[in-house]
């Protein structure tokens, strides 16, 4: 969320376009900038739009602006409470609205705000939407490029952002937009035993477990995987180049369901039940989402 902040902070200098808002959580979503101007009742001459705690009426202002044209609107509210939104997000898709939903506290890394507040299978229920990009960004510099294909995409984006602060991974280059192709890898070798697919907060921990492994010389790739829909869209050679050869697993904070088209169901490393309340850090740990969790189960799973 801090990345889309510092993101939002250049666009909205530069792109007068641009309506942003939030339902009652702009401190929280970081939607607002030092560029924002409040819309009033009174006053229109503004770029920004206190929805209050109206999440679905947020989204259907924000399709109504599209739909007029000349406009690109932006909304912030969490993730969990995309509930509220459905039917007006929904119609954003079908309608191909270019229309930017920003859903921060993506995941059980909300700790102690706990289950009531932690999402899991929302991303699921997104994904399943046609016409609609989810992107769930490892780092600031994914979230850059999400944030660049979502202007210039005629259709809804959804920007899945973590509460709790990221690194910025390396990687070869920082010049091409790889998010554009829905997933790359980030951690490669020639000669390798199995891959790990993850998205968002999730890479961090893939890449720590990939280093892990590398003590004892086994070798396992890591393939960021920020946008399915347009992964999918990538032609069969690419396709294959990412999913490799060897046995691939994958790493999410949230449910399987749509992962099976890469990864067998033992193979995934991620949520099955509701979440808990505690440090986030502590959360993950309880559920299995670790390095040492992932690096035990792919050397079980290898025979290693």
């Amino acid at each position: 969320r801090q990345g889309s902040a510092d993101v939002l902070e250049e666009i909205t200098k530069n792109l007068p376009e641009l309506v942003g808002g939030s339902a009652d959580l702009s401190g929280s979503n970081n939607t607002k900038t030092n560029h924002s101007k409040i819309l009033k009742p009174a006053n229109f001459n503004g770029n920004y739009i206190h929805y209050g705690v109206r999440e679905h009426g947020m989204a259907g202002i924000m399709n109504g602006m599209a739909l007029h044209g000349g406009i690109i609107p932006y909304g912030g509210t969490f993730l969990i409470f995309l509930d509220y939104c459905k039917p007006s997000l929904r119609l954003s898709a079908l309608l191909g609205l270019r229309v930017v939903y920003i859903f921060s506290h993506d995941s059980i890394g909300l700790g102690e705000d706990g289950p009531t507040h932690q999402p899991i299978e929302h991303l699921t229920h997104l994904r399943a939407i046609p016409n609609l990009n989810v992107f769930r960004p490892c780092d600031i510099i994914e979230t850059i490029e999400a944030w660049e294909v979502a202007l210039e995409t005629k259709s809804p984006t959804i920007m899945a952002l973590t509460r709790q602060s990221l690194p910025t991974l390396k990687r070869k280059s920082y010049t091409e937009n790889l998010v554009h192709k829905g997933a790359y890898t980030i951690k490669d070798y020639k000669d390798y035993h199995a891959s790990i697919f993850a998205s968002g907060s999730e890479v961090e921990i893939a890449l720590e477990a990939s280093s892990k492994l590398e003590k004892i010389n086994v070798f396992v790739r890591v393939i960021s995987l920020p946008c399915m829909e347009l992964f999918e869209k990538q032609d069969v050679d690419y396709k294959k180049s990412i999913i490799g050869s060897k046995t691939c697993f994958a790493v999410e904070a949230g449910v399987i369901n749509g992962w099976e088209k890469y990864v067998q169901y033992d193979n995934f490393i991620g949520m099955s039940s509701f979440g808990a309340s505690g440090p986030y850090k502590d959360v993950y740990k309880h559920f299995g989402i670790s390095a040492d969790n992932i690096c035990k189960k792919i050397k079980l799973k290898l025979n290693l």
